[in-house]
Order: structure tokens, then sequence, then C-alpha cells
């Protein structure tokens, strides 16, 4: 298993290469970010001066340059928003949109699991037909307009709960199951699909003739071997959970990375948004490293 993490840590190295270099040219060819830290009204010799202080008149790949040697020292620029370093100001939203994200997959898992399942043991009956359109409508409905649903109903017709902010189980309730809503709908059809395949597998008949109960046969020893395709997804939904924040958490004023996001890019402030952009992308890495690991505990053969 040693072997197989080694490789795959490996493997991070030129994704993260390929990211910063995304990341830094499209920031940049955006925009120039004078016209947002300057008035209208400023001189082009004004525009010139402040160009030359932060380096933007120098050729682009001596910028990416400077920005990976800023990388290795954790230096991500100056966010002319705040007027402070980017790195600090992302670290402090980064439990937010944690908290937010991981609420919200077990709520997506808590969901979709179960109704997965059953609808695999109840195959081809009205239950079934019902947890599918569910599904299907889950995945057809935006998570911003489930939102302002949410926000509609649960906040406003019947105050019942805030409809923004931060601090409070109450405040986390409609944002986590904004995401979770869309997630576990995406999830189910993959669990039902992966427990249809498996109890069709010789040795679940084996397991069935052996006298076991069903409850056995289907949780120890089929749901088992349908967990890895359902880890991947689950995996897989953890970077899409971080990019309907940024809608979500701006709909409910929930200060994570989302929010930050959409202010940097509203503001063109390309250190703010940089920063964002390779913290998610560090943290979805760390994600699949950990969904690597669960396929070696449950699959062993994954490790040849």
């Amino acid at each position: 298993m040693g072997k197989y993490m080694r490789r795959r840590l490996l493997q991070v190295i030129p994704v993260l290469l390929i990211v910063t270099v995304v990341v830094f040219f499209m920031v940049h060819l955006s925009g120039d970010p004078t016209s947002m830290m300057l008035p209208q009204d400023a001189t082009q010799e004004a525009r010139e001066n402040l160009r030359e202080a932060l380096g933007l008149n120098r050729p682009l790949h001596v910028q990416y340059w400077i920005f990976i040697k800023g990388l290795f020292q954790g230096d991500f620029g100056i966010s002319h928003k705040y007027n402070a370093p980017a790195l600090p100001i992302v670290l402090e939203r980064i439990p937010a949109s944690l908290e937010l994200c991981a609420v919200s997959i077990v709520l997506s898992v808590v969901i979709a699991i179960p109704l997965g399942v059953w609808a695999a043991r109840a195959h081809g009956t009205p239950f079934d037909s019902l947890v599918n359109a569910l599904a299907v409508l889950g995945q057809a409905m935006p998570s911003f307009w489930i939102g302002i649903m949410l926000i509609l109903l649960l906040g406003v017709k019947w105050t019942l709960l805030p409809v923004s902010g931060r601090g409070s189980m109450a405040q986390l309730i409609m944002p986590s199951v904004t995401l979770a809503i869309g997630t576990s709908a995406q999830i189910i059809p993959l669990v039902r699909s992966s427990m249809l395949e498996i109890v069709h597998e010789d040795y679940i008949r084996t397991a069935r003739s052996k006298g076991l109960s069903e409850r056995t046969v289907i949780y120890r020893h089929a749901f088992k071997n349908a967990l890895v395709p359902v880890i991947t997804m689950v995996a897989l939904q953890i970077p899409a959970l971080f990019g309907g924040a940024l809608i979500t958490e701006t709909i409910f004023a929930w200060p994570g990375l989302g929010q930050l996001m959409v202010t940097g890019v509203t503001n063109h402030d390309m250190a703010i948004v940089q920063a964002c952009i390779l913290m998610i992308t560090f943290i979805t890495i760390v994600v699949n490293l950990c969904a690597d690991m669960l396929y070696c505990l449950i699959d062993p053969r994954i490790r040849m």
C-alpha cells in the first residue's frame, strides 16, 4: 500500500504544476486589475506607474516565475481590495467552507445510500420508480433555485430558520441542505446500479443458498463491494460542492471560500482568486488521496 500511495503522491506534482499555469494565465488574461484599483478619471501615467509597481508590465513568463517562487515561500500575493497578503485571508475562510461541505456531503451520503440500496432491493416496484424520479428531479433543479426557495419558505414565509450568516447550527441548515440535494441526487443512481450489479454475482447467490437472511446478504456481502464506485462519486462531488458553494455561499452570506472568490472576481483581485483556486485544488487532491486509501482498504486488489 505504501508503494501505491507514493506513486499517487508523485502524480500530484504535475497536476499542481498544470493548475498553477492555467490559473495564472487565465486570471492575468482576463483583464487589467489597475482599472479596479484606480478611479475612472485616473491618468494613463498613473496607471502605468501602478502597473510597474505591481510588476504587471513584465512579460507573462517572468511574472509566472515570480508567482511560482512566491508560492514556495508561502507568498500568494497582495490583495488590493483588503490591502493584505492573500494567503491569511483565504486560510481564514477555509474553516467555513469545510464546515459547509462536510455537513453537505454527510447529509448526501445519509440520504443517498439508504435510498439507493432500498431502490435496488425494490427493483421494478413503484418505490424504485419514485426514487429514480426524485433523483432526476434533484439533478434538474439548480442549487441557486433550491436556495432561493428555501429562503422564501423557511426563512421568509414561515420564519423557521435564519437566512444568512454563520455561527449557529440553524444558520447551517439551509445552505447545507441546498448543496446536499443535488449531491445526493447524483449518488443515488450510482448506489442503485452498483447494488443491482452486485446482487446478481455468484457469491451473492451462494450466500443466499446458505440460508443467510436477505439483510445479511445485502449489507454484509453486497454493500461493501458496491462501495468502490460510490466512494469515487463522493470524492468527485467534493470539488463540485466547492463549485456549488460559489453561489450558495453568496445567497446565504456564508463567509467561505466561495463568497470570497466571487468578491475577488468582481473586484478583479488576482491574488485572492489565485489563492482560492489553488486552495480548492489542494483540498481536492487530499480528498482524492483519502479516497485512494479507502479503495485499498475495501478492495486490496487495487494495490496491485
